[in-house]
């Protein structure tokens, strides 16, 4: 037990491992929404999720919430943001831009958000920007535009742009002010911080469930849409949120942003291993340049060195 206690103990200090953990989840997460269809609407997954997070919170935090309740109670109006921007709001508009654009331009235009988030920390922090963080960055969406394009020019050249593109770049827009926003937050612990962001989460999604079952288009789990709630809740809503946010207070939303960068090549990946479907060049191409990416921004500020335990 005390050497289980170290290494989580270490983990929790090594941004490194935490955001690979977090990249990694959120390309299984593709995966399960493809495996969703059909099994679970969509509201209807965004909503039961953070029901069963914050139930699950409350019921192992109670001292603590209850210790932290008028911190929490005081802002309630920056969780209730925080929610939005980064749990309901982000996934509606994904979903959204499904029904209206190409699996293509959701996959490219996703390379707006580290952008964004990179010119909102020098803006707003006054974050240092390092040539070998902007090369980075570089080499990184280049492996989402392979990605993208299944390597082939004319892809690209082909794309047309429509309501649905608009959705994905206001999403990535609301991820970013949401990663930039994780980054100063009231002193209270990381698990009753993330408890108050879930409940906003939570609050946010009663209109748009309300939304989908008004237009029609609501309908609760079976059997197989069961589990696929049980993987999304604790992999990439509660794990992955929390290995996230632990990142972004660690090394800064600048560079933590460039992980995102990973997932539609890990996405590929674990839709070969789990999906059956086909492996291709352009699929190993894109996941080298993407942890390529990684390596030649942070190797310079020694990220691969665990931060010092205080």
């Amino acid at each position: 037990m005390r050497h289980l206690q170290a290494a989580c103990r270490k983990l929790w200090h090594s941004p490194i491992l935490l955001l690979l953990y977090t990249a990694s989840i959120w390309g299984c997460n593709a995966v399960a929404a493809k495996l969703a269809t059909g099994n679970i609407s969509p509201m209807s997954l965004v909503l039961l999720r953070w029901l069963i997070v914050c139930a699950v919170l409350a019921f192992f935090l109670q001292q603590p919430i209850r210790r932290e309740w008028p911190l929490l109670r005081a802002n309630w109006r920056r969780f209730l943001w925080l929610g939005f921007a980064g749990f309901t709001g982000f996934s509606a508009l994904f979903y959204l831009a499904a029904y209206k654009t190409t699996a293509v331009n959701i996959t490219l235009l996703q390379t707006s958000m580290p952008p964004f988030i990179m010119l909102g920390a020098w803006l707003f922090f006054k974050e240092q920007i390092s040539s070998a963080s902007v090369a980075g960055m570089i080499m990184a969406l280049c492996g989402m535009v392979l990605i993208a394009s299944q390597g082939r020019l004319e892809t690209l050249a082909g794309l047309s742009f429509n309501l649905g593109d608009i959705a994905i770049i206001l999403a990535c827009l609301l991820y970013a002010a949401y990663t930039l926003s994780i980054r100063k937050r009231p002193v209270m612990p990381a698990l009753v911080f993330f408890f108050g962001m879930s409940i906003g989460g939570l609050v946010t999604a009663l209109p748009l469930l309300l939304a989908e079952a008004m237009a029609g288009y609501t309908y609760w789990p079976n059997a197989t849409g069961w589990w696929i709630l049980l993987f999304v809740t604790f992999g990439p809503t509660l794990t992955a949120q929390l290995a996230y946010m632990r990142g972004v207070e660690l090394i800064g939303p600048s560079r933590a942003s460039l992980f995102p960068c990973l997932v539609p090549a890990l996405g590929a990946l674990f839709a070969v291993l789990i999906l059956g479907e086909p492996f291709l060049f352009h699929h190993g191409l894109a996941l080298v340049l993407g942890l390529g990416g990684v390596y030649l921004a942070e190797v310079r500020v020694k990220l691969l060195k665990p931060a010092r335990v205080a």
